[in-house]
C-alpha cells in the first residue's frame, strides 16, 4: 500500500513563526505563525504542488518514512484518489484526451476529473481507473 503521509521538517522563520519543507515534494514549502496553522498550510502546499506534477506530466511521489523530529502531513482521501489516477495516467502515458476516449466521455469531463481542486465523485474516479485497467480498492483499518 502506498504512503500518502508526507514528512515535513519544521524550522523557525526567525520572526516568531515556522517554515515547513518536504523532502519528497521540494516544490511544497509553506510558512505560518503557529504549528496548527502550519499543518493546514502544509497540506494546502502539498495539494498545490500536485498541479506542478500534472502540468509536467510527472508522477506525484508517495511519502517516505517520517523521521524523528518531523511532522506527518496526510493528504485527504479524495486527493489521494486523484493522485492515484494521475500517476496511473503518467505511467501508462495516457493523455486526458485518450482517457476521455476510453471512458466514452467528453474531454471536458476528464479535464474536471484531473483537476485536483474540482470535487469529483469517487465512482467517477473508479470508472476512470477501470478504463485504464486498474481497480480502486478501499480498505478500512
Amino acid at each position: 500500500m502506498s504512503n500518502y503521509l508526507y514528512p515535513a521538517t519544521v524550522e523557525s522563520n526567525n520572526e516568531g513563526g515556522f517554515i515547513a519543507k518536504f523532502r519528497d515534494v521540494p516544490e511544497a514549502i509553506t510558512e505560518a505563525w503557529d504549528l496548527e496553522e502550519l499543518k493546514n498550510n502544509a497540506r494546502d502546499a502539498l495539494i498545490s504542488a500536485i498541479d506542478f506534477y500534472i502540468e509536467d506530466r510527472k508522477a506525484f511521489p508517495v511519502g517516505s518514512t517520517v523521521k524523528s523530529g518531523e511532522i506527518a502531513i496526510e493528504l485527504p482521501a479524495s486527493v489521494v484518489a486523484k493522485v492515484l489516477l494521475l500517476n496511473t495516467m503518467v505511467q501508462a502515458n495516457v493523455r486526458p484526451i485518450d482517457l476521455a476516449r476510453k471512458m466514452k466521455v467528453k474531454p471536458q469531463e476528464v479535464t474536471r476529473l484531473t483537476d485536483i481542486r474540482h470535487a469529483t465523485k469517487i465512482d467517477t474516479i473508479q470508472k476512470a481507473l477501470r478504463a485504464l485497467g486498474k481497480e480502486l480498492v478501499i480498505t478500512l483499518r
